[in-house]
């Protein structure tokens, strides 16, 4: 059995983040209606790859789901939602400030069609505070979370992070929210509105800095490579670990943009690492050196640390420098590249890199399922195409027969208006 089989969402979510959260409900086994208006997710065109073919964008985003279109600008599409309302758990949105309101669906509105479904929105700033009507993307989120302000070197510019932490971080937390209503849903029998805003779900991944934000009203950060003396404001620290251990990217050979391996230095792997390396790099007694013997030594020289270290990493390639430290208990990890994780043995053997067919497009990839549950392991397929599933969904769902799809079809309640000259 899959473990959400029998919880049917209602998704009017549209580009990233609320898809995320959708498909990651829909690999658990709820049923997905992916409810979109005729033209479609805009992301169906969105950095097309193929032509005339839904784009990856769309794809990746949008596994395991039934797509239905819906004119909500026809009263007989608007008749459509309601009957569709009153069958589902969850209704999910992510539109703009006010948009669903001005169809005439405030949560309250819905709440009264159907008392037990929860409502999961997806704001950039919330409903609620003198942001809440501000727009916001991906790196707008990030800038405004605290994420950008942390992220770089000190000496540059801020910069965004490569994982979408704006987008689908927020879907990840939304989702949480959505199965802890459901849960309370079904011990009360009521439905509630469950609200994540982009900006405050990249606070709470950035939950680190914010400790660090606070430690510096007493302290220094003396895992910071250089000096926060005076500092008011949690700095951008490169590829310094922020934790209680030491950790950095080094450099190996021949050199590439990819050819780093990120290393932690425990306090308790520093003797065999030392004495492993030392050496090969001109300092035999490097374990009993005084600049390093204990971790608040190896803090205040840790860049004299990393440059002997990455003086013996430039003999070996990151696989070869990892296949080195691994059996002193280094924790370490090549640095991946996007071609790296496509191709490895560990990422295939964990189905965490899919291949599917589709329609349009034909062999495609898609990211896999990271949660691994044991007795209901997901079964990821292909993103609908659009509309694929209106009268489908007509018929299982509301029950209607041929006739009456007929009907609202002629109403025009699944298709945009034709256009007049």
């Amino acid at each position: 059995m899959e473990a959400l089989k029998g919880v049917r969402i209602l998704d009017m979510t549209h580009v990233q983040a609320g898809p995320t959260c959708s498909q990651l409900l829909a690999w658990m086994g709820a049923d997905v209606i992916k409810f979109e208006p005729p033209n479609g997710d805009a992301t169906r065109g969105q950095l097309r790859d193929v032509p005339n073919a839904d784009s990856l964008y769309f794809t990746m985003l949008n596994c395991n789901k039934r797509s239905i279109t819906v004119n909500m600008k026809n009263p007989d599409g608007k008749a459509v939602f309601v009957e569709l309302l009153k069958k589902c758990d969850i209704i999910m949105e992510n539109f703009g400030p006010g948009v669903l309101d001005r169809f005439g669906f405030t949560w309250e509105k819905i709440h009264e069609v159907n008392p037990r479904i929860v409502m999961g929105s997806i704001k950039g700033f919330g409903s609620s505070g003198p942001y809440a009507e501000f727009k916001a993307y991906e790196n707008v989120a990030q800038a405004m979370g605290g994420a950008m302000s942390t992220t770089g070197v000190p000496e540059g510019p801020p910069f965004v992070t490569g994982a979408q932490i704006g987008d689908t971080g927020t879907g990840l937390h939304l989702a949480i929210g959505l199965l802890a209503a459901l849960r309370q849903r079904d011990q009360t029998g009521q439905g509630q509105y469950v609200e994540v805003a982009m900006m405050d779900g990249v606070m709470n991944l950035c939950r680190v800095k914010w400790r660090d934000h606070q430690r510096l009203t007493r302290q220094e950060l003396s895992e910071y490579s250089r000096p926060t003396a005076g500092l008011h404001a949690t700095p951008r620290a490169g590829n310094d670990s922020g934790g209680g251990q030491l950790g950095n990217a080094i450099k190996c050979k021949p050199g590439g943009p990819d050819d780093y391996i990120y290393v932690v230095v425990q306090e308790a792997v520093w003797d065999g690492l030392a004495k492993r390396i030392g050496p090969d790099v001109g300092s035999p007694d490097l374990a009993t050196d005084a600049r390093f013997a204990k971790i608040g030594d190896r803090r205040k020289n840790q860049t004299d640390m990393w440059k002997l270290i990455e003086k013996f990493a430039a003999n070996y390639t990151k696989r070869e420098f990892m296949a080195i430290l691994n059996p002193l208990d280094v924790p370490c990890g090549p640095i991946m590249s996007t071609a790296d994780l496509a191709d490895d043995v560990h990422v295939r053997g964990r189905d965490m890199y899919v291949e599917l067919d589709h329609p349009q497009r034909g062999k495609w990839y898609n990211v896999g399922m990271p949660i691994k549950l044991s007795a209901s392991p997901a079964k990821i397929v292909r993103s609908p195409t659009l509309g694929e599933h209106t009268d489908e969904v007509l018929k299982e769902v509301l029950g209607w027969n041929d006739g009456q799809i007929a009907a609202k079809k002629q109403a025009g309640a699944f298709s945009l208006p034709p256009k007049t000259k």
